[in-house]
């Protein structure tokens, strides 16, 4: 088990900050290992976040030392989304198969939490985006048919996309998270464009399905000290709450998007013109 930090830092200090220390600060690129549980631990919103590639045996969620807790999600929700080929995660003895793009919600308490692959040939890849909970829910596979999907944008602005809301208010209930995942549409480049930023929460970007040579051009900072860091597949980048959080992308992908903090209302948001952009 790996878990790196990352320290929160203010608008101003971003604004100094060469790629290098930009990528630091925000981006895991090596998250995802065969064989490997690895994680990246936040100051930001006190988020926890896992890349598990299960081969042979299973897999167990780590219990880093930075929750000192007895198990991961003692204090901590869930939300999973597999990236990868068919697989299996189980909670208290309850098991959850979950398919390509499919997730899983696990509540406040879950113990003996495992993760595999159904072919080790050809593995699952769980991402695994925790953050505190003050209540306990009751654990939820979301396949598509439990997903809302919404299509947003338009071919003519280049940001059409579809929306796969998986644990959001109304649906699938959570404590503190909202979750899910968004596709660009072929001869679409950008995500969440217009942008947005949210005072209230900090949100984390996993890129993933980009092919080898393709590339996301992903943008953060305050919306008039736009910065960016160029991503590939399976990257995770981290959005403060006072951040823009958009990017275009050299070819198709797909992204998770996952927030924590004061709420978990989908449409909390503070909307920024392009126009004001800088």
């Amino acid at each position: 088990m790996t878990v790196e930090t990352r320290y929160a830092h203010s608008p101003e200090a971003v604004a100094a900050m060469d790629t290098a220390q930009l990528r630091a600060a925000f981006v895991a690129d090596e998250l995802f290992v065969a064989g490997e549980a690895k994680g990246v631990y936040l100051h930001h919103d006190r988020i926890l976040a896992f890349g598990i590639v299960p081969q042979g045996d299973p897999l167990a969620l780590p219990t880093p030392d930075e929750v000192r807790a007895q198990h991961t999600l003692q204090r901590r929700e869930a939300g999973i989304l597999n990236i990868g080929a068919p697989g299996v995660v189980r909670a208290e003895g309850t098991e959850f198969r979950v398919g390509h793009a499919e997730a899983v919600y696990l509540g406040r308490g879950a113990r003996d939490v495992t993760f595999s692959s159904d072919d080790p040939a050809d593995p699952a890849a769980f991402y695994v985006f925790t953050a505190v909970a003050h209540t306990e829910l009751p654990h939820a596979l979301i396949t598509r048919e439990d997903m809302n999907i919404v299509e947003i944008g338009s071919a003519e602005a280049s940001n059409r996309r579809t929306l796969h809301q998986c644990i959001i208010e109304g649906r699938t209930p959570s404590a503190n998270i909202a979750f899910g995942f968004t596709t660009v549409h072929a001869g679409s480049a950008w995500n969440t464009m217009p942008p947005h930023t949210h005072d209230r929460r900090t949100e984390c970007y996993l890129y993933f399905d980009l092919a080898e040579q393709d590339r996301v051009f992903h943008v953060l900072g305050r919306p008039d000290q736009t910065r960016h860091v160029v991503l590939s597949d399976r990257d995770l980048v981290v959005s403060p709450s006072w951040s823009v959080h958009f990017g275009a992308g050299t070819g198709g992908y797909s992204f998770v998007w996952a927030t924590a903090g004061e709420n978990a209302a989908y449409d909390d948001m503070d909307h920024v013109a392009v126009s004001d952009l800088r």
